[in-house]
């Protein structure tokens, strides 16, 4: 049953076919809100950043060399920088073809040395194919 000629006009009707919209408010607030929240959640990400640093004390190390002198040792020549009158804490770790650790180590560099090359050996579970430092400390 057809109650309207759809040949002289649109099929869904024109905009002066339908009442207006009520009025929305808040908007405003809900922006707001948001806002606040995204400040929150970036803010503690940047802590969370921020303290995954160790909040600046860690002490810059270069790795020179390394060498595996056998089955069941290691040697690495390595440099790290700090202040002459702090104390460092680097941990070596040795790695076997699987990427798991088969030895490892912690160096304490003391305080009055500054900036310095070392040469450490270190003894192994297994055969070793690379040697690097997992981080250096300021103390």
């Amino acid at each position: 049953m057809v109650t309207r000629d759809a040949g002289n006009g649109p099929v869904l009707g024109t905009p002066d076919d339908f009442p207006d919209r009520p009025r929305r408010g808040g908007r405003l607030v809900v922006h707001v809100v948001i806002g606040v929240l995204v400040a929150i959640i970036a803010g503690g990400w940047g802590y969370v950043m921020w303290s995954m640093t160790a909040g600046g004390s860690e002490a810059p190390s270069q790795v020179v060399t390394f060498e595996v002198t056998g089955p069941t040792r290691a040697e690495i020549t390595f440099e790290v920088y700090k202040p002459d009158d702090r104390v460092a804490v680097c941990r070596i770790r040795a790695l076997d073809v699987d990427h798991a650790e088969v030895g490892s180590k912690e160096v304490r560099i003391p305080a009055g040395e500054g900036s310095k090359q070392l040469k450490e050996s270190l003894d192994t579970s297994g055969q070793a194919t690379s040697v690097h430092i997992q981080y250096c400390n300021l103390v």
